[in-house]
This record gives structure tokens, sequence and C-alpha cells, in this order.
């Protein structure tokens, strides 16, 4: 069932009970009884492995931009390492994402910064949106791939299945810290992407859109805060531009360089020359 809204989008329920629940569930990390030095340590290197490698390593700068590539194998790890971070199945984010970057600030744009901050850090996806109809046609190069078909449809069962699987390792300090509160410091990490940087920092492109560099969010989110830099050399591998614009990404891509698993990586300078 759905409720007309004032901006004449219906309400999408599952979205809102699932994020009340998790933002409650979040909360019970301030009881002393599920607290531990363990759990704490678990939520960060989780963080890592799904917002870091996942999220921006994986879903965004391999798969949506292909700003490098990797054998099929490590694709799929980090592919599988983003969906932990239960932000919808693959097909589905890379589609919106790419969407947003034809559309961005637009009226068109799902989360268009000029509707506010709230707007575009969350509250677009509280309501159906339009754009998913469009996904089919960003997605053309992985829509029929088993893995991603797989991820897609099966993204909330796997993450009671690890949910399952921490709780038998560290009992409910495990599941409170390495589920709830590690997905809404991702959840919130990855927004701040959409809503933060496209109002605060600084601009050094002109890239057609508010999009904006904010140092902290880069840090918060691996590097992904150059975003004004971003959209304005989307297919860059490297965000932080200038020597000072650090990039915890770009640094793991470089890794997978010198192991001689990421190959064609593009650049600005390699477009410039």
């Amino acid at each position: 069932m759905t409720i007309a809204t004032s901006n004449k989008l219906p309400l999408d329920w599952t979205v809102i009970v699932v994020m009340t629940v998790l933002h409650i569930g979040a909360l019970f990390a301030l009881l002393p009884s599920n607290f531990s030095w363990a759990a704490v340590g678990l939520a960060l290197f989780l963080h890592w492995v799904t917002g870091g490698l996942g999220i921006t390593l994986g879903w965004h700068r391999l798969v949506t931009h292909r700003s490098f590539q990797t054998p099929k194998w490590l694709e799929y790890f980090l592919v599988f390492c983003g969906t932990l971070s239960m932000q919808g199945g693959p097909i589905w984010w890379v589609g919106l994402h790419r969407h947003h970057h034809l559309h961005s600030d637009q009226t068109v744009d799902h989360h268009d910064s000029g509707k506010g901050f709230w707007w575009s850090h969350m509250g677009w996806m509280l309501y159906e949106v339009p754009a998913e109809k469009e996904v089919d046609r960003f997605t053309k190069d992985i829509k029929d791939d088993r893995f991603y078909q797989f991820m897609e449809n099966y993204f909330f069962p796997i993450q009671v299945v690890f949910a399952i699987l921490l709780y038998l390792i560290g009992g409910w300090p495990f599941v409170v810290w390495g589920v709830f509160v590690r997905l809404v410091l991702v959840y919130h990490c990855t927004w701040l992407v959409n809503s933060a940087t496209h109002k605060f920092g600084y601009r050094t492109y002109e890239s057609g859109d508010r999009s904006t560099n904010c140092w902290w969010v880069a840090l918060l989110t691996y590097g992904e805060g150059w975003h004004n830099n971003h959209h304005a050399y989307q297919y860059s591998a490297r965000h932080g531009l200038k020597w000072w614009e650090i990039d915890a990404t770009w640094m793991m891509v470089r890794v997978l360089q010198f192991l001689g698993l990421a190959q064609k990586v593009k650049l600005v300078e390699d477009k410039q020359a």
C-alpha cells in the first residue's frame, strides 16, 4: 500500500521499515553488554570491506564507470563485498548511479541536491524512484550476468546468513556492531557523497552541476569526497587529482596494479595527453 505525498511520489514502505529497524538496531550498541573492542574493530574492518572494497572500489569505480579492469573472479568478489553493504542489488545501484551522472542535479535526478540536503542524503529513497524504470537501459553490460542477478535477488538473505555467522563467532555484540552499526555507518558515509559533496567544499572544474570537493567526506569514503573532480572526469580511476587530495581507493587500485590484478587503468592525464 502506498500513500501519496506532497512531492507526488508514493512512499516506499519496505525501505522505510528496513531503515527504521536498522537504525534502531544500531542503538543497541549503546548497551554495555553489547560492547567489546573486538566488535568495534570488526565494524571498522567490515566498513572498509563493504564500503571501501565493495561500494567504492567495486560497484563504483570498477563496475559503474569501468575506470579499470580486473580478472572476473576479482570483480565478482568486489561485487559480493558491495552486496554486503545492503544498498540494494548491484544492478539497481549501478543503473541508478549511471542515471544520476547523466542527469546530475536536474529535476529527473533521483537525489537532486537542489531539493535540499535531506532529500539528496536519504529522503529520496523513502519514496518510489521513477528512474528505476530505466535501470535495464543503463546496465546492459551486467543485467544478464547470472552472478549479478543472484546478488540482485538475494542481497537481503545474504545479509541474514552473514549475521548468523557473526552471531556464531562472537554473539550479539558481533551482530550489533558488525551488521547494524556497520550498515548504518556505511549508509551515511555513502549518502554524504550525494548530499554533502553537492553542498560543501570547493569546485576545481565546471562540471555542469553542483558537485564539490569535500575533504572530510573524502576521508570518510575512501576518496569519494573529491566529487567535483569525479563529475568532471567520470572515467578516471583516481578522484584525488591534486597531490594533497588523499584518495585511499586510488591507493587500492595502485596495489592491484602492482599485483597485476588491475589493467587498463584510466586516468585524467592519459585523456589529456
